[in-house]
């Protein structure tokens, strides 16, 4: 999100981070595994979210590989040759894993190199060779290019995105890896995480910080939903707005227990038996702000 917020911002496209994160459905969504594993943000088919961000003004095209495919190296030079292309174009880019497996903006190349930034970069431009991309810890190659496109209405971005985020909460296969869960069943794999004998710190810290991030732009986008909707659908809006700003609270005071980058804190079981019962009030909210979202695109469905 914060990659493809850049490169909107490049294009002079006026999409908020709310609008951003909630138009794509990214705000709502939850995906965890029993371990907490920091895989979990990004460990899913996420495809969705290219369609969605359609309805945003904007459309995203790229290449993408896996290093075990027989024809890996001809689709790194189909990725090199698209990015060349895309910023010849004037079009802004980013790609997964230039260092660690994060997404980060590609502003350019050199002979052999894609240059980019990003999170461990700092203010300077960093350089990855184009035939090394795709051969780190994940072994996925992605690289996307963004240009301008023609928004949908505010009305049919809502019910859209929303109409993903209780699908994508019910674990759907089409969306959701085996080991991992969406939704409630999600918060239910995160309590497992918690409880564990041997917690996983990285995957607690890293999953509370995305996560928590993504509701507290859910409140956002619901509080401009309500700006350019309103009418009838504004106290819906309104209910849905204050369960997910509970579900933010409370996975703030989880991120405060797991501070990312993770600590290497002993975690006691006073400090464990705190995380979890913030965890089950976040969960509860959760559930009562998905019976709100479901009543949303009913009513956007009936008008």
């Amino acid at each position: 999100m914060g990659a493809l917020k850049g490169c909107l911002d490049y294009l002079q496209l006026p999409v908020s981070p709310g609008w951003l994160y909630g138009g794509t459905g990214h705000a709502f969504i939850l995906n965890i595994d029993p371990t907490g594993c920091p895989s979990g943000p990004t460990a899913w088919r996420t495809e969705m979210l290219f369609e969605l961000g359609n309805n945003l003004g904007y459309m995203v095209t790229g290449a993408w590989a896996t290093k075990g495919e027989p024809d890996f190296q001809r689709k790194q030079l189909l990725a090199w040759e698209h990015i060349k292309r895309a910023i010849g174009a004037g079009l802004p880019c980013y790609g997964w894993e230039m260092d660690i497996p994060e997404f980060y903006v590609i502003n350019g190349y050199s002979d052999t190199e894609y240059l980019y930034n990003g999170c461990t970069t700092g203010d300077a431009t960093a350089r990855r060779p184009w035939d090394q991309l795709g051969l780190r810890d994940t072994g996925m190659l992605e690289v996307y290019s963004v240009e301008s496109g023609q928004a949908a209405t505010p009305r049919t971005v809502v019910k859209e995105a929303l109409q993903f985020a209780l699908e994508h909460a019910t674990s759907p296969a089409k969306w959701i890896f085996a080991q991992y869960k969406s939704g409630l069943a999600g918060y239910d794999n995160w309590l497992t995480a918690i409880n564990a004998e041997q917690p996983n710190l990285m995957g607690l810290a890293y999953n509370a910080a995305v996560w928590h991030e993504c509701r507290h732009y859910a409140v956002e986008f619901l509080q401009e939903a309500r700006e350019k909707i309103g009418g009838n659908l504004a106290p819906l809006l309104k209910e849905a707005e204050q369960h997910y700003a509970d579900v933010a609270e409370k996975l703030a005071e989880l991120k405060a227990l797991y501070p990312f980058p993770a600590q290497a804190e002993t975690i006691s079981h006073c400090h464990t038996q705190q995380a979890a019962n913030h965890l089950i009030r976040a969960r509860n909210a959760e559930a009562r702000g998905l019976q709100s979202l479901d009543k949303i695109v009913q009513a956007l469905e009936r008008s």
